[in-house]
This record gives structure tokens, C-alpha cells and sequence, in this order.
């Protein structure tokens, strides 16, 4: 099927983002408008806002049809909200893009051109970022951290910004893991993809939505959905320790067979080696416990979201079982 005319549907999870609305509909709108053959419309995702973000996406939505809202019925965090419009995006091509203009709207031509020469999933890397201090250096740890970790190639540097035709739209649709981790499943799915290069921007207004917590988590959901790594390793670690232990026994058993006086005694070398392998202990714990709440989150089998009402939307009110 040709791309050269088509539709498109932008997923735009929102959460207190009334000092950005109008900002963004004015650059989304100059950006698609100026796309030749496309037809396009936002599917904002309200994810429990307590500001006028709804209202004003109601009132702008009466006067352009091209915008519809979803509400959900709490907040569901990120993920939910990006996978809640998914399921309402009925188009040719998605194009998911956060609503605090750090990721330009102006690149969606971009990704669209992409798509039109034959990729069916484009992913949106940054080039650089406008992120400072702790926020950057973090960043920066976990794309270096998750690459190393990972069993499966995921796009270093790249969000959940960028382009999905229908058929790998809808093939992530059908994936209803419940910590979800977009960047990962987006390559997971396959498909040919093609890679965008852009300049993140600084936050339009107002503070991050995403705080430390909340990103940490999700670093911790893209690390346990694709990687056994910490697993095979916390093992290796677990049988040099116990090669190192026996290896010192059978030393300290030698010599002292052999009347040779014990090199070492004490309090201090007791203390060291209990709180090494007490941590180490821990630490196992640990690793053990993040799998094991992720699989209880599947058992439970919850819907990942809630919606609470549509408008200019259609589609079901739950996620698919």
C-alpha cells in the first residue's frame, strides 16, 4: 500500500499541563498541517489531571475535531496512559510524543518521511539533551547501565518518542505485560525500522512530571523485561564467593595440619567477611524480589487502565484481557 497519502493519530499523555496546551496544538498543528497528503489527529490521554488540562482540551476539541481526549479514571503513570491510546488510535501510522515540547513536534514530518520510505517503526533518537545535574547524569547512567544488561538490542538514547504503522501498532497493542517499558517492546516487536536524529528541548514549563521515583522504576521495569543478566550474574558472583571461601578453608585447614601458626585472627576479618556476604545476601534478595513482584503483578492480571470518559474517540473503555 502506497504511503504518499494516509492518516495519522499522536498519542499525547497529559498529566497537569495546562501552561502547555496551547503552545503545543499551535506547533503540532503548524508542523502536520504543512505535511502533504496527511491526515492527522491528536488522541490526548488525560492520566488524572488536576488542573484545567481537561477542560481546555474539551474546549479546543468543540471548535477542531481533529482533537479528541481520553480520560482515565486515576493516574495510571506513563505507560498506561501511552498504551490507552494506542488502543483508541485508529490510523495508517502513531506517532506517540510527550505534551512538554522537549521532544519537537517540528520532527514528526521527519518521521513521517521515514515512514513513507518504507520503515514501519521509526525510533526518534536524541542527539543531545538540555536535562542538567543529577536529572543528565542519570540519564546517562542508565542508557550506558541498560545497554550493558540488556539480552535484547534496544536503541541507546532514544524515548518514547517516534513512529509506529498499524501493523506494529497493533502487534504492540496485543502485548499486555503490565510494566511496560515502550522503548524495549517497540524494538521487540521488530519490523523495519529506521532511526531520526534530534535535539531534545528544555521543558516548556513547569517542573518534570516524572519524578526520581518514578524514573527509577521505570529504569528498573526496562531492566527486569529484558534482561536475565543480574540473575546470571548475581550466580557468578555467588560461586566465586563460595570457590573464594573454600579455597581460604583449605589454606588455613592446610596450615594449621602442618603446625604452621594461623596468619589470620580476629574480630575484624569475622566482621568483614559477615557483612560481605550478608550484603551480598541482600542484594540477592533483592534481585529475587523485583522478578517476583513483576510476576505477581502478571498473576493478578489487573487492567492496566480505566477509562473514565471519551470524547471524539472510539473504542472500548477497557484494555484488551
Amino acid at each position: 500500500m502506497g504511503r504518499e497519502t494516509g492518516t495519522l493519530s499522536v498519542v499525547i499523555p497529559v498529566l497537569n499541563e495546562e501552561a502547555v496546551l496551547d503552545e503545543l496544538l499551535r506547533r503540532l498543528a503548524g508542523a502536520l498541517d504543512a505535511v502533504p497528503g496527511l491526515a492527522w489527529r491528536a488522541v490526548f490521554v488525560d492520566d488524572g489531571s488536576t488542573d484545567r488540562t481537561a477542560e481546555i482540551l474539551l474546549s479546543r476539541g468543540e471548535k477542531d475535531p481533529r482533537i479528541g481526549l481520553l480520560r482515565l479514571s486515576r493516574n495510571f503513570g506513563h505507560q498506561p496512559a501511552i498504551s490507552a491510546g494506542l488502543a483508541h488510535a485508529d490510523a495508517d501510522a502513531v506517532v506517540i510524543l510527550d505534551a512538554d515540547l522537549q521532544d519537537p513536534p517540528e520532527v514528526i514530518p521527519d518521521l513521517v518521511t521515514a515512514w513513507r520510505n518504507g520503515a514501519d517503526v521509526v525510533v526518534a533518537r536524541r542527539r543531545s539533551r538540555k536535562e542538567r545535574g543529577l536529572r543528565r547524569l542519570g540519564f546517562a547512567l542508565f542508557h550506558r547501565f541498560f545497554g550493558l544488561l540488556s539480552d535484547f538490542p534496544v536503541a541507546a538514547n532514544a524515548g518514547v518518542f517516534g513512529l509506529l504503522d498499524r501493523a506494529a501498532a497493533e502487534e504492540l497493542r496485543r502485548l499486555t505485560e503490565r510494566n511496560r517499558f515502550l522503548p524495549g517492546l517497540r524494538s521487540w516487536v521488530g519490523f523495519r525500522q529506521a532511526v531520526v536524529q534530534y535535539d531534545r528541548e528544555e521543558r516548556a514549563e513547569g517542573a518534570p512530571k516524572q519524578t526520581f521515583r518514578r524514573l527509577a522504576r521505570y529504569a528498573m521495569d526496562g531492566i527486569f523485561s529484558f534482561s536475565y543478566k543480574p540473575l546470571r550474574l548475581l550466580m557468578g558472583a555467588g560461586i566465586v564467593v563460595s570457590l573464594i571461601g573454600f579455597g581460604t578453608a583449605s589454606f588455613f585447614i592446610g596450615k594449621r595440619l602442618l603446625g604452621y601458626e594461623q596468619a589470620f585472627t580476629g574480630f575484624t576479618t569475622l566482621v568483614s567477611l559477615v557483612l560481605f556476604l550478608g550484603g551480598l545476601q541482600l542484594i540477592a534478595l533483592g534481585l529475587l524480589g523485583g522478578y517476583l513482584g513483576r510476576i505477581y503483578d502478571e498473576v493478578k492480571a489487573r487492567p492496566l487502565y480505566i477509562v473514565k470518559s471519551r470524547h471524539g474517540l472510539a473504542g472500548s473503555d477497557r484494555p484488551p484481557a
